[in-house]
């Protein structure tokens, strides 16, 4: 089992608890920028709104963290994701944005980069989605920066990209940029057990993910309680804590 120098730190107040056999919290009493979840069965929203809200760059809610120096490692086959919180902060659209680095590989050779940009409503713990810089490669080289967007430019808007307050059926957008990105995802379960290299984890959030550039595509992700994304489809969390740097 592998872990990284330092564990997410176990705090009372946000009740998140990480441990080696599994993790599970109970959900915060909270309102979200989603809508209800009986009211999010039959539409996909995309409205959400942040006038309310204290947006900052560093923090947590129960199934993303936003910390410099929280990474994340899911391995499967001959693929590789690295998921870091980075100690860099990125202006969008006038708001300050933290920025998360994801790396991909597959067979050893670095296939995509991308920087992307992330808020939290401290009143909601909503995490909010401003956009992202992508660096395609192909055969070691830059090939594309396919699927880059920023919220402000060309009628892009910041999408949700974790509700604070999850409630199973809640449908809702994570990217907002017509004809680029427009990923979106639905709860469909909160109470997931899955065993992964890194440990075993109980009620946990899964959701079914997909894009409406493209309907039938649909993909499925489940996120731990104080750690996060554990499983993206066929990859599982081999890794996961506070890197020795942050």
């Amino acid at each position: 089992m592998k872990r990284l120098l330092y564990e997410p730190v176990i705090t009372v107040t946000l009740v998140f608890a990480v441990c080696m056999t599994g993790c599970a919290a109970p959900t915060p009493a909270r309102t979200t920028a989603i809508a209800s979840s009986s009211d999010a069965q039959s539409t996909w929203q995309q409205e959400f709104d942040l006038s309310t809200c204290t947006l900052v760059t560093t923090g947590r809610n129960q199934f993303f963290i936003l910390e410099p120096g929280f990474q994340l490692v899911l391995e499967g086959g001959r693929e590789t994701l690295k998921i870091t919180v980075l100690d860099e902060t990125v202006d969008v659209d006038g708001i300050q944005t933290r920025v998360v680095e994801e790396r991909e590989w597959r067979n050893g050779e670095l296939t995509e980069v991308s920087r992307n940009f992330f808020a939290l409503c401290e009143e909601t713990e909503d995490v909010f989605y401003f956009g992202e810089e992508v660096d395609m490669y192909s055969g070691g080289k830059l090939a594309s920066h396919s699927g880059a967007w920023r919220a402000g430019e060309r009628n892009a808007k910041p999408g949700i990209i974790m509700p604070g307050n999850p409630g199973l059926g809640m449908k809702y957008y994570q990217e907002i940029a017509p004809g680029v990105a427009m990923d979106r995802a639905e709860i469909v379960s909160l109470n997931e057990v899955l065993n992964t290299p890194a440990g075993n984890f109980s009620e946990c959030l899964k959701t079914q993910e997909g894009t409406a550039l493209n309907p039938l595509e649909k993909e499925y992700k489940t996120y731990a309680p104080g750690i996060g994304l554990i499983q993206d489809q066929n990859l599982l969390l081999t890794e996961y804590g506070f890197t020795d740097s942050k």
